[in-house]
């Protein structure tokens, strides 16, 4: 499914120098981190002042991402956040299709002025922008934000912190290059090699950082929090609010943990459930093939994302989400 709106209209927009505000979804992934800084870094060679608005803390693993420091936490100023919105000429969302993606900033970016551009490939795209590149088959926001560059005809505009930036939302949204993949984004991936990133670094920066601390999270979590439902090619991962506090367990330190599932031979569907010490149940689905978490999660946990990685929330407790998740499964697997 594809929504785009005429390049021409936009190109005017950025054509003299605004004051642009660039904001992306809470809790922001590789993509939502790289489309945001790659814009910014394009945007900044017109002469506008470009700010990036991240509505909770980046996972410390991309500190290695140039200008990444600059970013406006919203959890951490809330007012110079909102301000920036306020003033702000033009608003690129990127990575969400939704103003409840981005809790209580929703509103100020509703009431805002500004010209509105989202930039997304999450289905169903609410209506609250004025511009849309809007592609469910695109693997990742970077993707599109590439494509946006590519299709103004300013990809010589385009430098190795830029082409950096748009190859970790590639690498992250994908395993890199396992799911979510298109013949387009490896074209992408080529054409950003070809401007000098180095990928092997890159990956080992994201990948090959882990704390002897996450170690010991994920051979808990494994060994002591784990369930295989055979019956059902399905697996989940569940960690309560004594383990969050047990093992100092930080934004980003479980990423990635609900993929150990799927390296079980048989297994198609996996789950991660965890009790956060505010009490709030969260659930990262994944699956193979054609069976679509993102329904699932859209149904029951009032979530959604991406067929075969999605995520969602409940409102029971831990064992009672562990238990609607098994009971429901059945329905997704036909």
């Amino acid at each position: 499914m594809e929504t785009v709106n005429d390049i021409e209209e936009i190109r005017s927009k950025i054509s003299t120098p605004k004051e642009i505000v660039i904001i992306t979804h809470r809790n922001p992934d590789g993509d939502a981190i790289g489309s945001s800084l790659a814009l910014q870094g394009f945007l900044n060679k017109y002469g506008h002042r470009v700010k990036v608005v991240f509505p909770s803390e980046y996972p410390v693993i991309f500190e290695f991402l140039a200008h990444i420091n600059e970013a406006i936490i919203y959890d951490q100023d809330r007012e110079r956040a909102k301000q920036e919105i306020t003033n702000a000429e033009i608003i690129f969302c990127l990575d969400f299709n939704g103003l409840d993606r981005i809790d209580t900033l929703g509103p100020t970016v509703d009431e805002a002025k500004g010209y509105k551009a989202l930039i997304d490939h999450h289905l169903d795209p609410e209506p609250f922008a004025d511009y849309y590149l809007s592609d469910t088959s695109a693997s990742s926001t970077c993707e599109l934000v590439y494509r946006f560059i590519s299709e103004l005809g300013e990809k010589r505009k385009m430098d190795l912190d830029v082409a950096t930036a748009l190859f970790t939302g590639l690498i992250t949204d994908t395993g890199s290059f396992t799911y979510a993949t298109n013949p387009n984004v490896f074209r992408v991936a080529a054409d950003l090699k070809e401007m000098g990133v180095d990928d092997y670094t890159l990956h080992d920066n994201i990948f090959n950082c882990w704390s002897e601390r996450q170690l010991n999270i994920l051979g808990h979590a494994l060994r002591n929090r784990l369930k295989t439902y055979p019956e059902l090619s399905a697996g989940v991962i569940y960690l309560d609010k004594k383990d969050y506090l047990k093992y100092r367990i930080a934004r980003g330190d479980t990423e990635g943990l609900v993929n150990y599932i799927l390296m079980i031979k048989g297994m198609k569907v996996a789950a991660f459930i965890r009790e956060m010490p505010s009490g709030e149940i969260k659930l990262s689905l994944r699956s193979k093939g054609d069976i679509s978490v993102q329904e699932l999660a859209r149904t029951h946990f009032s979530g959604g994302g991406h067929k075969n990685a999605s995520g969602g929330s409940s409102k029971v407790s831990l064992e009672e989400t562990i238990d609607r998740f098994v009971t429901v499964l059945p329905d997704f697997l036909k």
